[in-house]
């Protein structure tokens, strides 16, 4: 005992402290991590009450989730109040739908060049660049398109135009999932400036404005003096279209305005459904 008392005590090195304190950190760190972790696990989020799309309930009477909408109630973005522009009609008397030689929106510049480009990716390969008719794939064997400008087709208010596209007619397929109900009336819009450009005259200028001819378009434009002569047209660009094979059924046997009932359809040809 008294030898043991007398032997120095040795003492810790600096490096057996330091592994030690490290070794404390770590596992207090360690310790820590595993509290957050399970303080982190509980399971609030998963099993609380609530209704999963298209699955039952117990909740309500009729065991649907989904709620139906609530009566007289309009979703955002679905207030269509102003319904000629989203329909191309209007009630008229006795309850028939009328089509209208009336634009929703001024027509600018910019809508017709919109209406072109849109006119040109959707509706060229039936009715071609000039609208007679006598697009590509009419020319390869589909029933022919309207020619649009022809007489009845000259005649029909331009929201004919709008409601065609919206709804179909005959071997023409609707576009409204293509076109939005802008570019809609804006491809009508320019669909009455091209029946203006392939009849239009003198008369039609409005007076104090200088028409060119194309020899001095193409100096302006320093172009080939060759550049502005004359050239014949191939017959598939004409605005007259071919005779049409009635067998196949044709344009004109369709109504000039499809969205009145009171137009008679000819029995080889099915009436067109009722708009909703």
């Amino acid at each position: 005992m008294q030898a043991n008392l007398l032997k120095p005590q040795m003492r810790p090195s600096s490096v057996e402290t330091g592994t030690r304190s490290t070794a404390r950190r770590v596992a207090m760190g360690a310790g820590l991590a595993l509290l957050l972790l399970v303080a982190g696990c509980r399971q609030d989020m998963q099993d609380q009450p609530k209704l999963i799309p298209q699955r039952g309930s117990e909740m309500f009477a009729d065991h649907r989730g989904a709620r139906p909408q609530v009566l007289n109630t309009v979703a955002r973005g679905q207030l269509r109040e102003d319904s000629y522009f989203y329909t191309g009609v209007i009630q008229g008397a006795n309850g028939y739908r009328e089509e209208r030689n009336l634009m929703p929106f001024p027509v600018t510049m910019d809508v017709l060049k919109r209406g072109q480009e849109r006119f040109n990716i959707y509706c060229t390969p039936c009715h071609s660049r000039v609208g007679n008719g006598l697009g590509e794939i009419v020319q390869r064997g589909y029933k022919p398109a309207a020619n649009l400008h022809d007489q009845v087709r000259m005649a029909q208010p331009v929201s004919h135009y709008f409601y065609v596209m919206t709804h179909g007619y005959g071997a023409m397929p609707d576009y409204s999932a293509q076109l939005t109900p802008e570019d809609r009336w804006a491809v009508a819009a320019y669909i009455r400036a091209l029946q203006l450009s392939q009849a239009a005259t003198m008369q039609d200028v409005p007076a104090g404005v200088q028409v060119k001819s194309l020899n001095e378009v193409a100096a302006e434009h320093s172009l080939p003096a060759g550049y502005a002569q004359p050239w014949a047209l191939p017959s598939a660009t004409a605005v007259q279209a071919y005779p049409s094979d009635t067998t196949q059924g044709t344009p004109a046997m369709a109504p000039a305005r499809p969205a009145d009932p009171k137009i008679s359809i000819p029995a080889s040809k099915p009436a067109p459904a009722a708009a909703k």
